[in-house]
């Protein structure tokens, strides 16, 4: 796992510095795509992939520090030992889930909410953020709930 940190680590320079570096050629690079005003600073800096390069580095900083952390708290794992055997990476590997409902309701509630924010109407707005609300709690107590509650 220590090795997935450092590959996280370094993706988040990457993109740190390609943000910093998207931020100055929209910037102050004079070129036919964009609307460019002599003088106008931050107002040519192109926002739409400027904040995504911002989240993507943001994004790729919190996995890299998830990893960091986790791997504190656990024994090497059978990847990252050179002795290993492939029977030491043998056993139960979690609980999956093979029929559960929420997902797709969760897709549908996403949905509501989306187009309530492309159309701009504000009670689906509403109703799409409470489905999706519900359909989350209900994913993440679904074993947690007792048979009769179903």
């Amino acid at each position: 796992m220590r090795g997935t940190a450092k590959i996280m680590y370094g993706m988040t320079a990457f993109l740190g510095i390609m943000s910093l570096i998207y931020f100055f050629s929209t910037m102050y690079v004079d070129d036919s795509g964009n609307r460019f005003i002599e003088g106008a600073g931050s107002y040519n800096f192109e926002w739409a992939g400027g904040v995504s390069m911002i989240l993507a580095t943001l994004l790729s900083l919190m996995l890299a520090g998830y990893l960091h952390f986790t791997d504190n708290r656990i024994d090497i794992l059978p990847e990252d030992w050179e002795e290993a055997e492939i029977s030491d990476g043998a056993g139960t590997l979690g609980f999956f889930s093979p029929f559960s409902i929420w997902p797709a309701a969760m897709s549908g509630a996403v949905a509501v909410l989306g187009f309530g924010i492309v159309f701009m109407h504000y009670w689906m707005i509403i109703i799409g953020a409470i489905l999706l609300i519900y359909t989350t709690t209900m994913l993440n107590l679904q074993y947690g709930l007792p048979k009769e509650k179903h």
